[in-house]
Formats: C-alpha cells, structure tokens, sequence
C-alpha cells in the first residue's frame, strides 16, 4: 500500500495466513483487522476498497492488518464457506492481541462479504471484550445475515450497488437505528469514488484519534 506496508504471516487455523501490515507515524492508538470481498469472486487483501478502509485507518493514527483469507495469495488452506473465513479473521485478531498489538483497543472492519465476516467476528466476541468500532463498506447484507450490532458502527454503502442492494442493508439496519451513510450514484466497487470514500471514513474515525 506504502513503502511502510509490511507483509508477514501468522498462523491460521487451516494454516499460515498473509497479512499486510500499514502503521502510522509515531505510537499508534491501537489498530484494525479489515475484511477482503468474496474469496471466490476474486476479493483479495489488496482489493482498493479494502486498501482505502486501511489508508482511512493509517490517517486516523491506528495501525491496519490486512489479511488474505485461506487459499488465497500466500494463504494456505481452501474455501470454507465462511465458516473457517470467519476462523481465519479470529485467528488473526488473536495472533496480533497476542504480539505486538497486546493491551491496544482493536477496531474490525471489511468490505462485501469482509465485512460480513467483520460483523460475526464482532458479534462472536464476548461483551466485555468488543470492537471500540466497527467498519462495514457495502456489507453483504443480502446473501448473509449480519448480525445486530451495538450504536456506534459505520455502515457506508453507495446508492447505485448493484452488488449488494443499497434497500437490503438498510433493511438490517433500520430496526438497529444504525444510520446508513448513502454515497449517491454509486456503485459496489466505488468505481471514481474512492477519494470520496475515505474521506468519509476517515471523518467517521476522527473521535477515536
């Protein structure tokens, strides 16, 4: 993503997962696990949607760990239907809280089917120990079921996707009073819109500065 970015791997329940590490300048806050799009419809770590949640995080001042969930690039493993996805994302929360990110707050984040993998990864964890926020960007809200999640989440989706529709995500988070951040006449994949996305996020993320 920079010439700061860092790829390393930690160990996955299917085995060794790829992680692109990005930090900010000075000590970081604490730091955020972000989700790739479908593994099986060419949804990477390296996907520019997933690299703008991470850059809006850098910015923020936390550190970003990307990852690539099981089969794909440097991970080992096969498809799982999101059950061992969802492993892998707690695999690599844990790997991180367990070394160098020990006692800083952590936020999740993802894109597409990431960020339904974000959403049950926050919603697995016990109450005493939650995301300070989570980051949904065009959530898979239609195919999956995302769970309710506590005030506070980021959900941005743009009007014209035609991915995910934008009515499905507000149907979930509607009776959440969870707001929607509409971008309007845009598409799934944030095609022009980029620059616009992260300066939404990143003025989403500036309380936790």
């Amino acid at each position: 993503m920079t010439p700061r970015t860092r790829r390393e791997t930690v160990a996955g329940p299917a085995g060794r997962l790829e992680c692109a590490v990005d930090a900010p300048e000075g000590e970081p806050h604490g730091f955020a696990i972000v989700c790739h799009p479908h593994p099986q419809f060419g949804g990477t770590m390296d996907n520019k949607v997933v690299q703008t949640i991470a850059r809006a995080v850098v910015q923020v001042g936390w550190t970003s760990v990307r990852f690539n969930f099981r089969g794909i690039g440097a991970s080992e493993g096969a498809w799982d239907e999101g059950r061992g996805e969802l492993d892998d994302a707690q695999a690599v929360l844990d790997a991180y809280r367990a070394g160098e990110m020990r006692g800083r707050r952590f936020l999740l984040g993802g894109f597409s089917f990431g960020g339904w993998i974000a959403s049950a990864l926050a919603d697995r964890l016990p109450e005493a120990d939650k995301a300070v926020r989570v980051v949904l960007v065009g959530p898979s809200s239609e195919k999956h079921r995302l769970p309710a999640l506590r005030a506070g989440t980021v959900v941005v989706h743009g009007e014209s996707d035609d991915v995910v529709p934008l009515a499905a995500t507000l149907d979930w988070a509607r009776p959440l009073a969870l707001p929607v951040i509409v971008l309007p006449g845009v598409g799934h994949f944030f095609h022009g819109r980029i620059a616009l996305l992260k300066a939404v996020l990143v003025q989403q993320l500036l309380d936790l500065a």
